[in-house]
Formats: structure tokens, C-alpha cells, sequence
């Protein structure tokens, strides 16, 4: 008799899962009338005409953003956005690529403020409590990471979720791999040979599969740790790089990170976002394999296997805890060393001409070999502790652990009440004894790669005890640089409680800079030195006030040291303004003010750029300018011959090396006659300069309209000024003086310094015969005293004839 079985067709669910849906595609298609069917063909064909239509403009507007794109990158300029975007275009394979850069908006910078600045008590630790797994590094760790993941449709975050999706996976083909193990083992000690080749045709699929998986999860955690650093460093940028001159102050006014900045930008953000970027995976991901493999090794070797399995993750914990070194702390005090042996280096790469000068290159060595004596040091006592450690780790999480994995393997076999499934395998009544030992083998092979797999998840969970103490030393470096970053961008110094601040300190700072005043006034302002936060500072000169009005040029004089060219850094707004008030233009540049420094700075690019900066080549072309009007400027300050000389407007040369001192300052005269301000202060700016040329600077200077306040000690320099203010008068040096040139007083002056001179002129001969005197006296040679009637004795005989005795 025949009868239907009732037991469900075989086949894999995914594949039946298909074949039903394909199925019921074709009964609705088959319901469907003839006119909803010609309108399905007519939509199709206008969706297809549609696409290509629009196919075609996009492939003809890409051509045109690449040609675009080509252009721009050869005049290394970009464009810019109405909302202060910029889109600049750089090299890709045999193309280019666009990249938008959007500037964080200073209501994020204020929104901020409440994580870097106002933290919780709890999340601020003291000074000297060591980097590490507590609190603070929770707060720390998140107020960076809403820095990295903004937003959840974010780039970083479909990362994040692709990334976990492939993490998943990877588990679920470890379940599939460990099954497929014991069934090929099973079906090897069987026989089945048929099975057994089917078995390895599987595997050698899953472990294609497989592999494609790994190398995803890498290369998703790479391009996660590129985002990370992204986000990190374009906002640093906006707090580092901004009007507020925060990259000045952060060094010489805060002085909360020292004089290492680029060490926390570049070696200790990228570090800490790649372990940033491996903590998802390294945690994650175990902790998923934790839960899955417990939950299998629960079902296949009962209760008492998952107690011992929890337990043993415990005491694994807490003794690796305990004994584990202090990595956060020692992280953080070796990137601190990194950092100065790489400012001496680079200190001595900036003043190799200097050194050379002095051969002071035995000297450079000490300093350099010391600096790497303390590193070495240091990171071989990190090495010690790490070599301990490790011998402590491997020997608990692969030996011991694989020890109690045999023995939580073998429950099913001589423990069946208390083995799960696979001992209530162990207690079916069965005859056949080879069937029993296939199926413990096969049950032992599964439950084996389980506890490799559990062990290697459990493994990389206690390994991530070290990483993450790492990582709490590079999060708390990140997290001191950008708050310090947050103080300095929002003068937010004040003093400790119950205390009262120091005289002209960073949290004393009282005084009023008003930006807008066509002109540049001082009214009763100190000028004074300041000191790293939060000492006080010392005060140079007191209650200055002066004001310059457009078309009065002011000289500044006085001795070397006496606060000259402290007065442009006050007035560009270096220094704080402890007290009174400064007015100046509201911009720098065209129609503002313009400074050019005592050292003459040259940046990095083409000649063109030398001459615009700080504009770019995409400003200067949006004012306007071409080449030949650069031209124009060049041959204004002398120096219409570089072009020629050293190969056109897009020669990229290390300036600072090609220029002499005498084309640096006319080279920042040029960039001065370029964007033509209403101000300018001149500190030292001609020095090198013949006073022929010098002469000439001034005078079309002074024709284009500059009102020109000039820090010099040279006298010549009245004669192009209306205005002397002299610095350093006084018992102190402390006093000052402002005056016009050219007044009847001044002129009364001169004339007694002529005087002066006149009568010390008119002495000349009488010194003369003075000096005579004394030469003739000096020359003479006595045996004994006068007062004895001793003779002078007589010339000596190499000594010509008629020199009257002179030596």
C-alpha cells in the first residue's frame, strides 16, 4: 500500500524560500489582464528610455567635472561653496577625484563645549590619577566619539553597520564549518566515501566564502579607522587653525599640551583611531561568538558545561586584571617622549644653518642621544612588563583553556546525566556500538571546533583588557589636546577656587580690542610679555596711547628689547589686552590691516603662491588678478627676475633655501603691494634691504595708499613717517614718548646734538697730543724707581733710528 509522507520537502530554506516566492510571481502575473500588462511594457520601455537618457547626461557631466577637475588641480586651486565649503579635486589613478570638505559650524564648537570644558567631577579625574579603564575614560571615549559618528546616517555609521553585518556572518560560518567538521570526520571513519568528497566540496566553498568575509571585515575596519581620523583632524583643524589664532596661543599663551601639537595631530590621533576602529571587532564581534557558542555548547553538553564555562571566564578576568600593567600610563608617558625626541630633531632640522655656523654639531649630539636614551629606556621597561605579561596570558588563555575545554568535552561521555544533548545520545538504548562511537565522534569533532571557536572569541576579549588600556592612554592624549583646544578657543581661564588671580595672568585679562576702527588706537594699555597659564605676565611699558589715523605713517623706536614689536603683537591680537583699549580694522588684508613679521615667512607651493599669500590661487582669481598683474608687483619691489629665473608662476621650490635675506623682505614688501591694505605695521622689514630700494618700497608703499606704522631702530626712516613714538625712555625703560617729525622742538634737538658734536670735533687735537703723551710715556724703560737716580735705560738696538724712543 502506498501512502503520502507528510514529512517536509528537503532542500536547503534558502533555495525553497526562492522557489516559493518565483512561484508566486507567476500566478499573479498569470492573473493579471491584458491591459495592466501593456501598461507594465509601456512603463518599462519609458523607464528604460529614461535611464538612458539620463545615463548619458550623467556620463557627459562627469566628463566635464573631470576636464574641470584636471584644470583646477594643475593651478592646485578648487572651489567654494556659498555655505563655506570647499571642493578641491586631487589625483586618482589616471584621473581625479572630488572631495567636499564642509568646516564644522561654531554651534557645534559651542554644543561641545559642555564635554570638554564643563565635564562632570566624576569624568575629570585628578592630575596625577593615572590613564585607564575607569570613568573618566568612558566619558572621554564617548565625547570623542560623538565627535567621530555625528550623526546615525552618517558615512561612519553605515561603516559601522556593514561592518557588524559581515562580524555576523563570520559567526554563522563558524556554526556552518564546525558542523561540516564533524560530518566529514564522521563520514572519513565510516567510509562513506561519496559523502566525504561531498563534504570537502563544501568546505573548500564555505572557506572561499569564508576568506572574502575576513578580508571585508579588514578592509571595512581600515576604511573605518580613515574615517575616524578624518572626522578628528578636519575638526581639530577648524578649533586649531581660525581666526582666533588658537595655534599661537595654544603654545605660547596655554601651554597645556607644551610645544608637542604635532604630535598629538599626527602619530597619537592616528593611533588612537586604530584603536578606535579595531575595538568594534576586537569586542564586539567576541562578545556576539560568546553568546552564540555558550548558547550551541549549552544545547550539545548541558547546564553544568556553561556554568563551568562562566565561570572560568571569571577567574580568567579578574586574575588578568589584577596582574595586568598599567598600558594606559605607560601609552601616554611613551607618545609624550616620542614627541620630544621629535622636537629636537625637528628643532635642529629648522636651525641646521645656525648650529653649523657655531659647529655646534657635538653639542646637538648630546641633546639628541640623551632624548633617545630616555625613550629607550622607557620602552625597554614597557617591553619587560609586556614579556611577563604575555608569558602569563598565552600559558592561561591557550594551555589552561584548552586543558578545560578536553574536559568539558568529555561531560557527554563520563557525566551522560549532565551532557545535554549529547548525553542524552550517550543514554538512547542502541546496538549498534560503531553507530555510537561515529556519532561521539562526530559530536566530539563539532563541540571541539565550538571550543576552539569559544576560546579564540574568549581569548581576543581578555587580550582587549591590554588594548583598551592602550587605548585609554591614547583617548586621554586626544581628549587633553582638543579640551585645551576648547579653553584656548573660548578664553575660558579662571581661577582656582578660593584663590584670586595673579597679576596679568590669562585670567586677569580685563581689557576691550574693538575691531571696525578705520585706524589704530591705544588708549591707556600695558603692554606686557605674557607668561604660560597661570602665571603672570611682565609688564614692558605702561599706559601706552597713540592713535594713527589714516595717511599719518608712525615710527616706531627705540633699543633692542624695550617691547617694539610688542606693540604688533598686541595690536594683531597675540597678546591679550590686559587693560585699556585697542582699536584696529575689522579684516586683514585688502581694506584692512596687514602685518609683516620680523622674520620673513615663506610657505610651501609655486612662486605665485609666494607672492599672494595667504591667498590662494582660487581667491586671487575670484578678485580678479592674473598673472601679469603679479608681474606688475614684482617689478614694483625689484624683483621682476624670478619668473625667468626660476622656471614661471608654477615652480614649487623650498623657498626659504632659494631666496637670500634681502628677496625675502622685498618678497613680503610684494605681498604688501599685492592686497594693498589701509594699515600695515613693518617690524624690521627692510632690514636687509639697501637704502636706495628701501627708499622706494616706501614711496609706492605710500602712493598705493598704505598707511605704514614701521618698527625700526634705523634714524633714516623719519623722513618717509609723520609720527615717532620712542619706547625705552626712562630710569625703567618703562616710559615713551610720541611725537611729530619734523616740530620746532625737534628741530631745537638736533641742533643741540649738532652742537655737541661740534665741540667734541673741536677737541680732536688735543686728544691727540694727549694720546701722544701717553704712548711716549708707556715707552719708556726704568731699572729702578726715579727716587733712586737710576737711568732709563736705552732703545734697544732693532729698533730703527729717529723714532725718538717710541716703541
Amino acid at each position: 500500500m502506498v501512502t503520502l509522507s507528510t514529512l517536509p520537502p528537503t532542500g536547503h530554506p534558502i533555495v525553497v524560500l526562492c522557489a516559493r516566492y518565483i512561484q508566486l510571481i507567476r500566478m499573479r502575473v498569470k492573473r493579471t489582464t491584458r491591459t495592466a500588462r501593456l501598461a507594465a511594457t509601456l512603463t518599462l520601455t519609458l523607464t528604460i528610455i529614461a535611464t538612458g537618457y539620463g545615463g548619458n547626461l550623467w556620463i557627459r557631466k562627469r566628463a566635464e567635472e573631470k576636464a574641470r577637475g584636471q584644470r583646477l588641480l594643475r593651478r592646485n586651486s578648487g572651489l567654494r561653496g556659498r555655505d563655506g565649503s570647499r571642493t578641491i579635486f586631487v589625483p586618482y589613478r589616471s584621473s581625479t577625484a572630488k572631495v567636499t570638505i564642509h568646516p564644522t559650524k561654531p554651534t557645534t564648537f559651542d554644543a561641545h563645549r559642555r564635554l570638554f570644558l564643563n565635564a562632570p567631577r566624576a569624568a575629570v579625574p585628578p592630575p596625577q590619577t593615572k590613564p585607564g579603564l575607569n570613568l573618566a575614560f568612558l566619558h572621554q571615549f564617548l565625547s570623542l566619539l560623538s565627535i567621530m559618528i555625528p550623526h546615525w546616517n552618517s558615512k561612519e555609521s553605515g561603516l559601522l553597520v556593514s561592518q557588524g553585518a559581515f562580524l555576523l556572518l563570520r559567526t554563522y560560518l563558524s556554526l556552518v564549518v564546525a558542523r561540516l567538521d564533524g560530518s566529514i570526520v564522521r563520514d572519513l571513519v565510516a567510509g562513506n566515501g561519496r559523502a566525504f568528497l561531498w563534504g570537502i566540496l563544501k568546505w573548500c566553498g564555505i572557506g572561499g566564502f569564508a576568506s572574502y568575509t575576513n578580508a571585508a571585515i579588514k578592509f571595512l575596519q581600515s576604511k573605518v579607522s580613515i574615517a575616524f581620523r578624518t572626522r578628528l583632524t578636519r575638526y581639530i583643524h577648524d578649533l586649531y587653525l581660525n581666526d582666533n589664532l588658537n595655534y599661537y596661543k595654544l603654545a605660547n599663551l596655554d601651554g597645556g599640551i607644551g610645544q608637542g601639537a604635532d604630535q598629538f595631530v599626527t602619530q597619537d590621533l592616528t593611533l588612537f583611531c586604530a584603536s578606535a576602529a579595531s575595538l568594534y571587532s576586537s569586542i564586539g564581534k567576541p562578545f556576539v561568538d560568546l553568546c552564540v557558542f555558550n548558547y550551541q555548547l549549552f544545547r550539545s553538553l548541558g547546564p553544568l558545561a556553561l556554568t563551568g564555562l562562566l565561570g572560568n571566564y571569571f577567574i580568567t578576568a579578574t586574575l588578568l586584571r589584577r596582574l595586568s600593567p598599567p598600558f594606559g600610563k605607560l601609552k601616554a608617558v611613551e607618545g609624550r617622549r616620542e614627541g620630544d625626541f621629535r622636537s629636537l630633531h625637528a628643532r635642529l632640522i629648522a636651525n641646521a644653518e645656525e648650529v653649523a655656523f657655531y659647529g655646534g654639531a657635538d653639542m646637538e649630539r648630546i641633546f639628541l642621544d640623551k632624548g633617545f636614551k630616555d625613550l629607550k629606556g622607557w620602552m625597554e621597561g614597557i617591553y619587560s612588563l609586556k614579556i611577563r605579561y604575555n608569558m602569563l596570558e598565552d600559558f592561561i588563555l591557550k594551555y589552561s583553556w584548552s586543558a578545560f575545554g578536553y574536559l568539558i568535552t568529555s561531560l557527554p561521555i563520563f557525566l551522560p546525566t549532565w551532557g545535554g544533548l549529547g548525553g542524552v545520545l550517550e543514554l538512547t538504548d542502541t546496538n549498534e556500538s560503531q553507530g555510537r562511537e561515529r556519532g561521539r565522534m562526530k559530536e566530539f569533532i563539532t563541540n571541539k571546533r565550538l571550543m576552539l571557536s569559544l576560546a579564540d572569541a574568549g581569548g581576543r576579549i581578555m587580550y582587549s583588557i591590554k588594548d583598551l588600556s592602550e587605548l585609554a592612554g591614547y583617548t586621554s592624549r586626544i581628549y587633553t589636546l582638543i579640551s585645551t583646544l576648547h579653553r584656548v578657543h573660548a578664553n575660558a581661564y579662571f581661577p582656582a577656587r578660593g584663590t584670586q588671580s595673579e597679576l596679568f595672568s590669562l585670567s586677569d585679562v580685563q581689557g576691550t580690542i574693538h575691531k571696525g576702527y578705520d585706524g589704530v588706537r591705544l588708549e591707556n594699555t600695558p603692554v606686557v610679555a605674557p607668561s604660560i597659564y597661570p602665571r603672570g605676565g611682565d609688564e614692558l611699558i605702561d599706559g601706552l596711547s597713540f592713535v594713527v589715523h589714516p595717511g599719518e605713517h608712525l615710527l616706531i623706536s627705540g633699543p633692542n628689547g624695550v617691547g617694539k614689536s610688542a606693540v604688533a603683537r598686541l595690536v594683531a591680537g597675540l597678546w591679550p589686552v590686559y587693560r585699556g583699549l585697542v582699536s584696529r580694522p575689522r579684516s586683514i588684508g585688502t581694506d584692512g590691516i596687514m602685518f609683516l613679521p620680523q622674520r620673513p615667512y615663506l610657505s610651501i607651493g609655486t612662486l605665485r603662491d609666494q607672492v599672494i599669500y595667504p591667498h590662494s590661487e582660487m581667491d586671487m582669481r575670484d578678485s580678479g588678478r592674473q598673472d601679469h598683474d603679479l608681474s606688475r608687483v614684482l617689478e614694483e619691489v625689484k624683483l621682476g627676475y624670478l619668473p625667468d629665473r626660476e622656471g614661471g608662476w608654477d615652480c614649487r621650490k623650498e623657498w626659504k633655501n632659494v631666496l637670500s635675506g634681502g628677496e625675502k623682505q622685498r618678497m613680503g614688501m610684494a605681498r604688501l603691494m599685492y592686497h594693498e591694505p589701509r594699515y600695515a605695521f613693518i617690524d624690521e622689514g627692510t632690514s636687509a634691504v639697501s637704502s636706495d630700494v628701501e627708499g622706494l618700497l616706501y614711496e609706492r608703499a605710500k602712493e598705493k595708499g598704505i598707511t605704514l606704522i614701521t618698527i625700526s631702530t634705523r634714524a633714516s626712516l623719519k623722513k618717509y613717517h609723520t609720527f615717532n613714538l620712542s619706547l625705552g625712555i626712562g630710569d625703567d625703560g618703562m616710559e615713551w614718548d610720541y611725537e611729530r617729525i619734523g616740530t620746532e622742538e625737534e628741530k631745537m634737538g638736533v641742533e643741540r646734538e649738532l652742537h655737541e658734536l661740534r665741540e667734541r670735533l673741536g677737541k680732536v687735537e688735543e686728544w691727540k697730543r694727549r694720546r701722544q703723551e701717553i704712548e711716549k710715556e708707556l715707552a719708556r724703560v726704568w731699572v729702578r724707581g726715579r727716587e733712586e737716580g737710576a737711568e732709563e735705560l736705552p732703545p734697544p738696538p732693532y729698533i730703527a733710528e729717529g723714532t725718538g724712543g717710541e716703541v
